[in-house]
């Protein structure tokens, strides 16, 4: 588009320093664009911290490009801050040009990796093009980015693509600024870019009638598992509705409950199998291309069923680079595409690794030779309470920075450490926080190895010197403890955080929260975390602020049967909330026919009364995790082990979203006044047992314990936010991934005329404690200054 110079002839010099995402996203191109077509001179360049402008002009083309800056910037571009300043002397020319980059300190942010574009797509499928089916298509607009960067700025020589010379056909796209593809990094063609083979489980190429995925697909519509890699790490892949091949997958990678990601061509394939309201199409079509939490379709019996056992929802996403495209294009059905992993361990994100680490689980490998720097999960998102929420941040959304609200620029840096579980490490500087991707649970060595890699890489990344430490106050988690060698090593000042108070603190980060506001009232329910009087809380409702919280109202703490055990063995959790609200006794002699009495009269009682009588190996902890396994358990959803982490309960969320009709009176908790209050659930276990011992469906009944739940949560908080004259509910921890759960307290709560803040950007679990902690410890901070 070009616009006609105007009239007046006063030339001036402006310089606008641009910060944001704004390298790799087609920013200098899009900014030589509009200075030309207002005729300005002068020059753009990438540095340490964005994009720098030096224009030359008359001041109304000026005026018309600072205009034009923020509304013609490209689509993958986010501009946080424009700062304009004038400039002295002359443009030194009479054009308006790109000049090379230039280093510094680092305060740019790193564009996440971006869903293939549909103008790359075409190319990929247009037989007369030269890229056509060419998997590592991309541009300024798609393709990966922090997958594959090793530094700041954002050019070719400092990302995994520097290893492969442009052609001829390619350098002269990159170096024409008219291309869409004007310094896309990773440009490549088949000419010079990397390649995909097929090899066996001793890394041999294996033949493929010089097409590697069309063989791959043909393996995989003939039963067989594929490990793919992709973007961020290897995936393994089989056919979606192949029973044995999903059943295999299981055996092999030792997965043997939680669900499987699902990968379909496009939206109308998705919709045979699974629902998809308009908010979950327009992120499931987003650059971002995360899996999708989707209800399945009650006719959607051609998948596997083995693919979510006792789940009535499915994870889609779509094809998300061209090799996906390129294979779904040949399969008519869904594959399920998984981390490639045996459970529980890192992703593998090298060609060695993957040949050895998935040896035995997969059949074939396809493999390239393009190297992956950042090893990046898919992201997860459920539409919750009419917005889609984050439940895993990785690729597609991390590391774009996290903007805070006002009152943070002069904070000391601090790096704060995260969680145990589904840990993540966040930079808080000048008024933003970074939050890393998705880590995993730091109790695998591996997931902590790659872990210290993660907190490095970012550290050089940013060129990040911290003034502080951030760290959970639970001595014994690994993120604490390494977090106390950093510190010690650079000489910083180490900064505790409550788990819980982390968890409303991270939602007050994301919504922008000022950080001078006013306390606001908190729900946090998780499975566990160190209190601030040494015990483990779980079920709290706090007052708080970025500087301190308290303790208001509390679930009544219940023994965890044989500590860690009670985690993953809910019946032990039955047990001990059966005996502390009811008597064991008394359940046995008035339910003595129920399944849960006889399954938990088999168990050694005597031992069990002893140490909740003791408190050996029975610590206790106002947990609401531990609530829900307790209610699963007594319901015979998953009474015995849980091969992952919440199991249960999304068991008993599953369970209870079958409820079609009215579910009838909730099973509402009793607050007992004190120091503070404690809710018991006395009256909830008396209601359930009668309602289960009458033949109550048990539907019902899980419907009855969520909406008693919340009802009780929600009335509790109101009546101590009216005492406060608060007006804001906070609601955090990973058990507010509860759909139903959430939804109910949300509604309850804003027809009681109270505001409610609830986690969207990043995950309301521990995956979104780091922040938590940074902006804790960057508000003491400037307290004390």
């Amino acid at each position: 588009m070009t616009r006609t110079r105007p009239a007046s002839t006063k030339v001036a010099g402006v310089s606008y320093r641009v910060r944001g995402l704004v390298q790799g996203v087609g920013f200098r191109p899009a900014v030589w664009r509009l200075a030309t077509s207002f005729g300005l001179c002068g020059e753009v360049l990438n540095d340490g911290e964005g994009v720098l402008i030096r224009a030359w002009g008359p001041s109304d083309a000026l005026e018309g490009f600072s205009l034009s800056l923020r509304r013609d910037a490209p689509r993958l571009a986010r501009i946080d801050d424009i700062v304009r300043q004038p400039l002295s002397g002359g443009p030194g020319g009479n054009d308006f040009r790109i000049v090379e980059s230039h280093a510094g300190l680092v305060r740019t942010g790193i564009v996440p990796d971006a869903a293939t574009c549909p103008e790359c797509l075409a190319e990929v499928l247009d037989p007369v093009n030269r890229r056509y089916r060419y998997p590592f298509t991309n541009c300024t607009h798609c393709g990966p980015r922090l997958s594959i960067v090793r530094a700041i700025p954002y050019d070719r020589a400092t990302t995994s693509m520097a290893a492969f010379a442009m052609c001829p056909a390619c350098l002269a796209e990159y170096q024409n600024p008219a291309d869409r593809r004007f310094h896309a990094q990773p440009n490549a063609c088949p000419d010079c870019g990397p390649r995909v083979w097929l090899a066996d489980a001793q890394g041999n190429e294996l033949p493929s009638a010089g097409d590697a995925i069309r063989t791959v697909a043909a393996a995989i519509r003939d039963g067989r598992i594929v490990a793919v890699k992709g973007i961020g790490g290897f995936h393994l892949a089989c056919d979606a509705t192949n029973e044995d091949a999903v059943a295999r997958l299981r055996t092999r990678k030792r997965r043997y409950a939680k669900p499987f990601a699902l990968m379909a061509r496009d939206i109308e394939m998705i919709s045979q199998y699974a629902r998809i309201p308009d908010h979950d199409h327009v992120v499931l079509a987003s650059a971002a291309a995360p899996v999708v939490i989707l209800d399945a379709r009650d006719d959607a019996g051609r998948l596997a069923p083995s693919i979510a056992p006792d789940d009535s929802n499915l994870g889609f996403m779509l094809a998300y680079s061209p090799l996906h495209h390129l294979l779904m294009s040949e399969l008519c059905a869904p594959i399920v595409l998984t981390s490639g992993n045996r459970s529980d361990e890192p992703q593998a994100i090298t060609n060695d690794d993957a040949l050895s680490g998935l040896a035995g689980i997969a059949d074939l490998w396809l493999l390239n030779d393009r190297d992956i720097v950042s090893r990046l999960d898919d992201s997860v998102v459920r539409s919750m309470s009419g917005a889609p929420r984050l439940l895993r941040r990785a690729r597609g959304y991390a590391p774009e920075p996290i903007q805070l609200g006002g009152g943070f620029a002069d904070a000391p840096p601090v790096m704060a450490m995260g969680a145990e579980l589904k840990s993540t490490i966040c930079l808080v500087r000048e008024g933003r926080a970074i939050v890393s991707q998705h880590i995993g649970d730091l109790e695998d060595a591996a997931t902590h190895a790659d872990y210290r890699r993660v907190l490095s890489h970012y550290r050089e990344l940013h060129c990040f010197s911290p003034a502080l430490v951030a760290v959970d106050a639970h001595p014994d988690y690994l993120s604490t403890q390494w977090g106390e060698a950093c510190a010690r090593q650079d000489g910083c000042l180490l900064v505790r955080i409550p788990h819980h108070h982390a968890h409303v603190a991270s939602c007050l980060a994301e919504h922008r929260v000022a950080r001078d506001a006013p306390p606001t009232l908190a729900i946090v329910l998780d499975g566990l975390g160190l209190g601030e009087d040494g015990t483990l809380w779980g079920g709290e409702i706090l007052l708080a602020d970025y500087v301190s919280a308290e303790r208001l109202a509390s679930f009544m703490p219940v023994p965890l049967l044989g500590g860690a055990r009670a985690m993953r063995e809910p019946w032990r959790n039955a047990f001990a909330h059966l005996s502390r609200f009811i008597g064991w006794d008394d359940v046995c002699s008035q339910y003595p026919d129920l399944a849960i009495t006889q399954r938990l009269s088999a168990k050694p009682v005597a031992t069990l009364r002893a140490m909740m009588e003791s408190g050996l190996n029975a610590p206790p902890a106002s947990s609401a995790g531990r609530l829900f396994d307790a209610v699963a358990a007594v319901l015979g959803v998953s009474p015995e082990t849980c091969s992952y982490e919440g199991q249960a309960a999304i068991g008993l969320e599953a369970l209870a979203a079958t409820e079609n009709g009215e579910p009838g009176e909730e099973y509402a908790g009793q607050i007992v006044s004190g120091q503070i209050e404690l809710i018991s659930w006395t009256a909830m276990w008396r209601s359930l047992l009668a309602d289960l011992a009458s033949g109550v469906e048990l539907a019902r009944i899980a419907s009855r314990f969520h909406s008693g739940l919340a009802l009780t949560l929600s009335s509790t908080a109101a009546r101590l936010a009216g005492s406060r004259g608060i007006d804001t509910v906070v609601l955090g921890g990973g058990v507010f991934q509860n759909r139903l759960l959430l939804e109910a307290v949300t509604v309850d709560l804003e027809e009681r005329g109270l505001k409610v803040l609830s986690p969207r950007l990043l995950p309301a679990n521990d995956g979104g404690i780091s922040l938590g902690q940074g902006t804790i410890a960057a508000a003491r901070a400037l307290c004390r200054h």
